[in-house]
Order: structure tokens, then C-alpha cells, then sequence
């Protein structure tokens, strides 16, 4: 008998223990479960679908590749947008895509993120295999850090080619809106009179450029990647799509890190429409 129970405590210990660990949970915004399928199918009716990631996440970049194929699946197109391409780099992204170059020369004449190959090359090459189009979205980065240093008055002097990189002029700002008002509250009265409002300006830029370029293609369904900074609570980017075209159909998706998966931590509801939990272990791309 005592054997049998020794066996029996033995075999329920290493069950427990021998138990799947869930590698992502999906939830509504409201906390409520959901799943793949559930976030998809709601993904598949939208124009534009962003996805904020991570930037160092491996389980946000993979879920990105998984998304992007189940909307081409069902939709049959689906166009790429990345935050992490900027705009002036678009026509080597192009000559890319089109088989013009090879990839040793994107990755010396663009800027690609340090990343680039683990994190992106993925989508980057399911657009090219399926004949999608990408969109570098961003503002060249010496724009905005230009914003930040000197003020927004500066993009004004530059010439018509580089304003072509950029959200038309003039770009409306609102820094009282949560994401803007919290970095300038942050960044407090370090550095130089202003330089808090800059760098929310800097920002506002990015999310305002990132929008324009979106609505320039003209071409949905559309998926766009980018920090999730950039369109958490419905903000950055989102807003600006919002204010020039309230009538398109846009989903959020957000990668949140928690200790434990099974429920959404409060401070995370509300982030996006569909909200993706992963173990703040998961292993980092960098």
C-alpha cells in the first residue's frame, strides 16, 4: 500500500511539473480570455491592424510573421508597414522587394535596425516570396532628433525633397494627450528650457509621419509593426489616423511582458483592443 502511494504522490509531482507552460494569452482589452483565431478573425475585417511590440520580444516577432500570414491568407494582400524602415529609404526597400539588388546591399545602403536579420527579415521576406508590398513608414531619424535639439520651427528650412520625408506641414500637435504629456512630465526640467516639449514634439513627428505614409499608400488591408509606444491606449500614430480619416476600420494588437500570464495586470487593460501576454522571461532578442 505504501508503495502504491509512494508511486501514486510520484506520478501527480511529475505530471504538475511535466505541465505546458503557455508561451503567450491572449485577452480582449477589457481583460476578457481570448485567443488566436478569436484576435484573427476580428483582424481579417480591419483596414489597417498595428501591432506594438517589444522591440527585444522573440515571441512578439514571431507572432507578428503569424499574424501577417493569417491575414494574407484570408484577405489574400496584405501590406507591411514597419517603423523600422525609414522614409528616404523606401526606393532601396523597392529595388529589394523587386529583386533589383541583393540583400548585402539593403542592409549596407538602408538603415536597417541591428536586429534586422533575427527579428524582421522574416516579414521583410514573406512580403517579397508573396509579392506584398512594404512601406517604410518612419521619419529619417536625423529629422526628428533634429526636432528634438533645435525645435520643430527647423523642418520649415529644409528643402522640398527632405519635407517629402515627413508629415505635411504644419504638423498638428496635441502634448496634452496622455502618452505625450507623461514623457514630457518624465523628462521633468532636465536639459535646456523646452527640451521636454522637443522631445514630445520629436515623437509627435514619428507617429504624425508614420500615419501619413500609411494613408499615402492607399492600399489595405493593411499591417503595420512598431513600438508599442507608438499606438498603445489608442494614441501616437493611431490618433493622427483617426483625426485625417475616422472612417477606416483600425485594430490594435499589444505585446505586454507579466510574471503571470493568466490574467491581464490591471495597469494593462485598456492598452489595445486585443491585448498579448507573455512571460517576462521570454527570451530576448538582444
Amino acid at each position: 500500500m505504501r508503495k502504491l502511494l509512494a508511486f501514486f504522490l510520484i506520478s501527480v509531482t511529475t505530471s504538475a511539473l511535466a505541465q505546458d507552460k503557455p508561451t503567450y494569452k491572449i485577452f480582449t482589452k477589457e481583460g476578457k480570455p481570448a485567443d488566436f483565431a478569436i484576435m484573427m478573425k476580428e483582424a481579417a475585417k480591419a483596414d489597417l491592424t498595428f501591432f506594438g511590440e517589444l522591440h527585444d520580444n522573440s515571441m512578439a516577432h514571431w507572432l507578428e510573421l503569424q499574424v501577417m500570414k493569417e491575414i494574407f491568407a484570408q484577405r489574400g494582400a496584405v501590406t507591411l508597414g514597419m517603423e523600422m524602415f525609414e522614409a528616404d529609404n523606401q526606393i532601396i526597400l523597392n529595388e529589394y522587394l523587386s529583386g533589383l539588388i541583393d540583400e548585402k546591399l539593403l542592409l549596407s545602403e538602408a538603415k536597417v535596425w541591428d536586429n534586422y536579420k533575427n527579428d524582421y527579415k522574416p516579414l521583410v521576406e514573406f512580403a517579397k516570396e508573396k509579392k506584398q508590398r512594404v512601406i517604410a513608414t518612419n521619419v529619417p531619424r536625423r529629422y526628428a532628433n533634429v526636432v528634438f535639439k533645435k525645435g520643430l520651427e527647423t523642418l520649415g528650412s529644409l528643402p522640398a525633397e527632405a519635407k517629402g520625408w515627413i508629415a505635411p506641414q504644419p504638423i498638428t500637435f496635441d502634448l496634452t494627450l496622455p502618452g505625450y504629456k507623461t514623457m514630457i512630465d518624465q523628462m521633468g526640467t532636465h536639459g535646456a528650457p523646452g527640451t521636454a516639449e522637443n522631445m514630445a514634439r520629436s515623437q509627435a513627428v514619428k507617429d504624425a509621419t508614420m500615419a501619413h505614409f500609411i494613408l499615402q499608400s492607399k492600399s489595405f488591408p493593411f499591417l503595420h509593426v512598431n513600438g508599442s509606444y507608438h499606438s498603445q491606449n489608442f494614441e501616437g500614430i493611431v490618433w493622427y489616423i483617426r483625426q485625417a480619416d475616422a472612417k477606416i476600420k483600425v485594430l490594435t494588437l499589444q505585446v505586454v511582458e507579466q510574471k503571470d500570464i493568466n490574467q491581464v495586470e490591471e495597469g494593462n487593460k485598456g492598452l489595445a483592443d486585443f491585448i498579448i501576454c507573455v512571460p517576462a522571461d521570454i527570451t530576448k532578442t538582444y
